[in-house]
């Protein structure tokens, strides 16, 4: 256990005020030094002192990412690290969670007070302010950082909230959104589908002598095809179903994942009027059902949330005249190459888009669908832990055991991974208080 200071004494009276009573002088943290999970632990490091345009805060919950194990796997070589050397400088993880202020810089203390909520775009435009000499060519042309990358990240008991954050306008406050934790911990990867949404972009003509009009979005009233049925695959079905196309077919070749798509939405789907497909890709041939749901037209939004060349190549083939091909599941690197025809996007004047992350705005609307019920992050969540617990559950995402999204609470300490079917407010009470292993 941690000892703790006050640190009070040494202080002058307008100091002390914008500091929290006690903050401990060591924390746990998920460290990484090099490459590979050997190089991977949680230890006790010192905890920050806030600079005086800084922000000390307490990680609520975190959320596990799997894009960490793109980190884990190339260490320094990894793009979003720009040359930070990762064996001087090691990194503290963790893109996703939700944070309360303890501790605040003395240049910003009329801007936020202890206590305050906040969740974090982890996907930071802005160049380096702090340490720019660790990078490469010392930071010049970077314009996007990220947090748990090179800036502190969320798998910590606190983290440092950093120029970088505030200058970028990626701290968003809870203000009054009664959400728990784990909840808001995952606005972060919801903003990523939410973003990938916007993406989409439709021609549209009232007439044939109308000016084209852009429609942006998932097409209302229209086929979309998701392929992919994991984690974000289903957050993609979540808030397709917002859009209220006419049939959403999900995609995949695990019959466990296609069953809980039709668990966790199907309900939903009915109420709204939408038809709600669960197709195993091994067993159907996905062109002819979608030729025979479109009469032939072809789907109108096309999303492969999957990482697999093989799958966008073969969506290319089910977009509609004007459709959109969304590639959001990324590729190795070695394998990123893969065959386009050319003549299906030439000739059907299909948007071909990608997405990578979302803007702070993503983050404030994945809140507000959130809180209005619009989106149940709950349903999302399957495994509940520690700190301590979160290079297992990394081991378990990279052998692709875990179906939904793990979240950890740091200050938690119990004994066990505890597998769950969805996670509401009331099951995170219970639990923070001691009840449940």
């Amino acid at each position: 256990m941690s000892t703790t200071r006050t640190r009070a004494e040494a202080e002058d009276e307008g100091e002390s005020a914008a500091r929290a009573p006690v903050i401990p002088v060591t924390m746990q943290a998920l460290v990484l030094d090099g490459i590979g999970f050997e190089h991977l632990a949680v230890r006790s490091v010192p905890t920050p002192h806030p600079g005086p345009r800084q922000l000390l805060a307490r990680v609520d919950a975190a959320g596990i990412c799997s894009s960490i194990l793109k980190i884990i796997d190339q260490g320094s070589r990894h793009p979003m690290l720009f040359g930070w050397d990762v064996t001087k400088h090691p990194l503290i993880l963790g893109d996703e969670g939700s944070i309360t202020l303890v501790e605040i810089g003395e240049q910003v203390r009329g801007r936020y007070q202890l206590g305050q909520r906040y969740v974090i775009q982890a996907a930071v435009d802005h160049g380096p302010i702090n340490h720019p000499e660790r990078y490469r060519d010392n930071g010049r042309g970077i314009e996007r950082l990220g947090v748990g990358y090179t800036l502190p990240g969320h798998l910590a008991e606190y983290m440092l909230v950093t120029e970088e954050i505030l200058e970028a306008q990626c701290l968003l406050p809870l203000q009054d959104r009664p959400l728990p934790y784990a909840h808001a911990a995952l606005s972060e990867p919801l903003a990523c589908i939410i973003s990938g949404h916007d993406h989409h972009m439709h021609l549209v003509q009232e007439t044939p002598l109308s000016p084209r009009g852009v429609l942006k979005g998932l097409r209302p009233g229209g086929v979309t095809v998701i392929i992919g049925a994991g984690t974000m695959g289903r957050m993609h079905v979540d808030l397709a179903l917002s859009y209220r196309p006419r049939v959403v077919v999900s995609v995949d070749h695990h019959d466990e994942r296609l069953e809980q798509v039709r668990r966790l939405f199907g309900g939903r789907a009915l109420k709204l009027g939408t038809t709600l497909l669960t197709v195993n890709s091994n067993a159907t041939d996905l062109k002819e059902l979608v030729g025979t749901l479109t009469d032939g037209r072809g789907a109108d939004d096309v999303i492969v949330a999957a990482g697999s060349g093989k799958a966008i190549e073969a969506a290319q083939e089910l977009a509609a005249r004007y459709a959109v091909l969304h590639l959001f599941g990324s590729l190795r690197k070695g394998e990123d190459i893969i065959n386009l025809n050319t003549t299906t996007v030439h000739y059907r004047e299909i948007n071909v888009t990608g997405s990578a992350g979302g803007s702070p705005w993503d983050v404030a609307r994945a809140l507000d669908l959130m809180t209005s019920g619009e989106l149940d992050p709950g349903a999302h969540i399957s495994l509940i832990g520690e700190l301590g617990h979160v290079i297992e559950l990394l081991k378990q995402a990279k052998a692709r055991l875990i179906e939904g999204k793990a979240v950890v609470y740091p200050h938690r300490r119990t004994g066990e991974i505890r597998a769950v079917h969805s996670w509401s407010a009331e099951d995170e009470r219970a639990y923070l208080a001691g009840g449940g292993s």
